[in-house]
């Protein structure tokens, strides 16, 4: 295997999959939203079968295809983040395996389901060295709350960074401001850095202003525009700016991470089809399509953010 060079950093969305009313992939309108989000200035790559993806609910065969069709649309010119979204070591080296053949620059490895990994650091350590062992790409670990059990202790996330070496950045959802800076004061000092990709999309401002190398985000395959200005104004320092695009971006955050929490992406599919950029706003089961009422909502926090007009 080769070295890899890329390094996750910067404003990353995390895209959506359109799907037909009888539930198959919409290839059409995939290609046309992914091309849409690596033209937006200041992105620096994309991330696919993941859980704005509704990875959960797709195949492995479906999987490959999606990064194939992304490395066909925009795979010359935009790097790929590809998730490693499964509860066993074996499949996510299966997985882990397909991305990097099909091209993707670097894998999103989430934590699985039915270990909680941060009481047992040596199984972490395992599950990402066995990844290691069939790529080389760079590796961002998906961290989650401690809370929930599957979050990794920060003392385990830098045990998991001595012993697998392609680990080049965190996908950061601890859902605390001081646990998140101390992981950015301890991973980003390391040498190599390990950067810390912000997704708390609810206070991302914030998350920013802390000191994350970057951000990835589901939110961003609705507003990559604003959260790209975002984060230029806060690494040139432009308090003002910044305030002003987060009081835009609070609108869509308020309405997409809302009770309940599961139909974030369903919402956010319903805002692209408001803004013209999807035919329909389907989504696989379990996911269940969400109320007009809701709806609404998500019309009236797009104009007020200004991306629709009243």
């Amino acid at each position: 295997m080769t070295q890899h060079s890329y390094k996750p950093h910067g404003v990353i969305p995390a895209v959506l999959l359109p799907f037909f009313d009888d539930l198959s992939i919409d290839e059409v309108s995939f290609r046309h939203h992914i091309k849409e989000l690596s033209g937006v200035p200041g992105i620096t790559a994309l991330t696919i079968n993941c859980h704005s993806t509704e990875v959960g609910s797709c195949t492995f065969e479906e999987q490959k295809q999606l990064l194939a069709i992304t490395m066909d649309e925009v795979g010359q010119t935009t790097p790929i983040v590809n998730g490693i979204y499964c509860d066993g070591s074996l499949e996510a080296q299966r997985l882990a395996k397909m991305a990097h053949e099909g091209g993707a620059s670097a894998l999103l490895v989430f934590p699985p389901g039915i270990h909680t990994f941060g009481q047992r650091p040596e199984m972490a350590i395992e599950h990402f060295k066995r990844i290691a062992e069939v790529s080389d790409l760079p590796i961002i670990a998906f961290q989650y709350g401690l809370a929930g059990g599957q979050g990794y202790p920060l003392s385990t996330l830098l045990k998991m960074v001595e012993a697998v070496p392609t680990i080049a950045a965190i996908k950061d959802w601890c859902g605390n401001p001081q646990l998140a800076y101390r992981q950015i004061q301890a991973l980003q000092t390391l040498n190599p850095a390990v950067n810390v990709l912000s997704t708390h999309s609810a206070w991302l401002f914030a998350s920013l202003v802390l000191g994350c190398n970057g951000l990835l985000s589901g939110s961003g395959s609705v507003i990559a525009q604003l959260q790209s200005e975002l984060f230029q104004a806060v690494q040139n320092k432009d308090l003002a700016l910044a305030q002003q695009l987060h009081h835009r971006i609070h609108f869509t955050a308020e309405v997409f991470y809302s009770d309940p929490f599961v139909d974030m992406h369903n919402r956010m599919k319903e805002a692209l089809v408001l803004l013209g950029k999807l035919p329909r706003a389907v989504v696989r089961p379990p996911l269940y399509k969400i109320s007009d009422a809701e709806i609404a909502r998500i019309k009236e926090a797009l104009q007020l953010a200004g991306l629709l007009s009243r």
